[in-house]
């Protein structure tokens, strides 16, 4: 017999009399059955030998309400199984007494069958949990009081998460078997939540818990029921159960459907550089302090409707965000989110339509490449100032386009390439002017079987955007942290070396000069980032110095077509 069911006598000597006189010492009592052995799923209590009406068939996922009981009075207690014919068939028995002003919540848990079942816990014979200082009313007006309980008898020690946030904050940790933690007040509203491993590394289920109902209440969460029920009897499954101050059926909280979700911060406005994102107005941050490219891992969240808020960093609340995306998530699908644009009222260039800041999705998205051996590439556009372009594999031997007419804000398809280090260049749309030559060290960075996002991220035109970070190529990997940064490479060939080619001053204010020995049978041109023309240029010495005083602030290409061999060549200058 163990001494810890002590206290279930005073719900029981309560519901054997008819009243309570003025001198009497009460208790406040709560009782819980969650003993999942199917052997004890209906259960008769006796007082003192005789049979309780109010606990006669009092079953598995139940509990009484909460009931005043008099206290300081010695009482016994047996509980056997439904429709037994007299207390002789006891499970159990105890004689105890109340302490006078308490509140209890007693949980009945563990295994009556001596053969069966499998518990995960040492000590998981049949028995009642006792939690005093127990709440029928929550601490707070517009809160909810939550005790949660572990009466799982093969579930391990677990924590208890806040999956609202990114990443998961814990709300109860290291529960062990028959454990009880303190009251968590917390705001009446929904949450999801989730049972996870100790450590955090395995998530067992995530559940949805609608408080809104249940302002000013406190109620009781029981872990019940097995992780494994075939080595149980094939009795009960695991799941979360609230039992409310009123009693009655347990209610179960619902699974909550889950998706994958990657964030990607790519927006260069230094006023963004580093941001609080908030999920469906949650207290605190998702993201806290969330920095200009990083990424998160992928996380799993819950699925349906879900509301992001975008705050400059040490905010205090979702309030008057810089931006809000308002969408829904698709159970099941895996998402990778990029916040880019400009959220400044002035010092940036924004005569892209689309530059103001938000947050573009990517459905359908992959955490691993779809073939062994190779790396699974998806590539975005988020330069704000920079045109339509192509990307090209230009390792060996003529071009090869990846991606076609790919414009800002757009996501490519997956290139699922095989994994090796690869040259590539970023172009205009129509393949004339290549803007920068980027090694992509596949291989190199150990990739294999990955899938990773390229972002095109910073400004062509820093003078333009505030001085704010240059272009570049960078990307994010799935397991998350600082984007890494693609290197610039140096094209040379043998008949049309580059480096023969000085360009100064640059960056230039009114006048640039080209020194150029290898000048003959070389036709120039001066290109905008639109791969425009604004200038032909004929070098009639191996030095030209070219009149930039009537063109924008802004970043131009000099190209050089070498006509004898059918080589070019292209310089960035930057004109102030």
């Amino acid at each position: 017999m163990k001494t810890k069911i002590t206290f279930l006598g005073a719900l029981v000597t309560l519901l054997s009399l008819g009243s309570l006189n003025a001198q009497t010492q009460t208790a406040r009592v709560q009782v819980i059955h969650n003993s999942a052995d199917l052997a004890a799923a209906v259960v008769d209590v006796y007082l003192n030998d005789a049979l309780i009406p109010q606990l006669d068939n009092l079953a598995f996922r139940t509990a009484t309400p909460f009931i005043t009981a008099p206290a300081g009075v010695p009482i016994r207690i047996d509980v056997a199984p439904s429709l037994s014919a007299s207390s002789a068939e006891s499970i159990y028995d105890v004689t105890t007494t109340l302490t006078a002003g308490e509140t209890y919540i007693l949980v009945a848990d563990g295994i009556v069958s001596p053969t069966g079942y499998t518990p995960n816990n040492i000590d998981a014979a049949f028995g009642i949990e006792v939690y005093a200082m127990g709440r029928e009313t929550s601490s707070m007006m517009g809160n909810t009081d939550v005790l949660v309980h572990h009466g799982s008898t093969d579930a391990p020690t677990v924590d208890i998460n806040n999956a609202g946030s990114l990443p998961t904050s814990i709300l109860v940790n290291d529960a062990s078997y028959t454990s009880f933690n303190g009251y968590l007040s917390l705001p009446s509203a929904s949450y999801n939540i989730n049972v996870s491993t100790a450590n955090g590394a395995t998530v067992v289920q995530t559940y949805t818990a609608n408080l809104t109902a249940l302002a000013g209440q406190a109620i009781t969460v029981v872990a019940s029921g097995f992780l494994t029920p075939a080595n149980n009897s094939n009795g009960p499954a695991f799941g979360l159960w609230v039992a409310l101050p009123a009693g009655g059926a347990l209610v179960e909280l619902p699974v909550a459907p889950m998706a994958k979700v990657q964030v990607i911060h790519n927006s260069a406005d230094l006023a963004a550089g580093t941001v609080d994102v908030y999920i469906n107005d949650g207290a605190t941050p998702a993201l806290d302090n969330f920095a200009f490219r990083t990424a998160t891992p992928f996380i799993s969240v819950p699925a349906g409707p879900v509301s992001i808020d975008v705050l400059g960093n040490n905010s205090t609340s979702s309030a008057n965000p810089l931006y809000t995306l308002n969408t829904s998530l698709v159970g099941g699908e895996t998402y990778i989110l990029v916040a880019e644009g400009i959220v400044s009222s002035s010092g940036y260039d924004v005569t892209n339509p689309n530059a103001q800041f938000r947050i573009v999705a990517n459905a359908m998205s992959r955490e691993a490449s779809s073939m062994m051996g190779n790396t699974d590439v998806l590539v975005h556009h988020g330069s704000t100032d920079a045109p339509t372009v192509d990307v090209n594999n230009v390792t060996s031997g003529p071009s090869s386009v990846l991606v076609n007419d790919i414009s800002y804000s757009e996501f490519s398809t997956y290139l699922p390439l095989p994994t090796a280090d690869y040259t590539i260049n970023i172009s205009t749309a129509d393949g004339s002017t290549v803007v920068e030559t980027y090694s992509a060290p596949l291989a190199t960075l150990g990739l294999t079987n990955q899938a990773i996002t390229v972002v095109a991220s910073g400004f062509l035109n820093t003078t333009n955007n505030s001085n704010g970070p240059a272009f570049g190529l960078w990307v994010a990997t799935a397991a998350g942290g600082a984007l890494v940064q693609l290197p610039t490479v140096v094209l040379s060939s043998s008949s049309f070396e580059l480096q023969n080619v000085s360009v100064y001053p640059n960056p230039a204010n009114n006048m640039v000069n080209v020194n150029f020995p290898d000048y003959e049978n070389t036709s120039a041109k001066l290109l905008d980032m639109l791969g425009r023309t604004v200038s032909e240029l004929p070098l009639l010495g191996e030095r030209t110095s070219l009149d930039i005083s009537n063109l924008n602030s802004g970043m131009y290409i000099l190209k050089l077509d070498k006509l004898n061999t059918n080589g070019s060549k292209t310089i960035k200058i930057q004109v102030n």
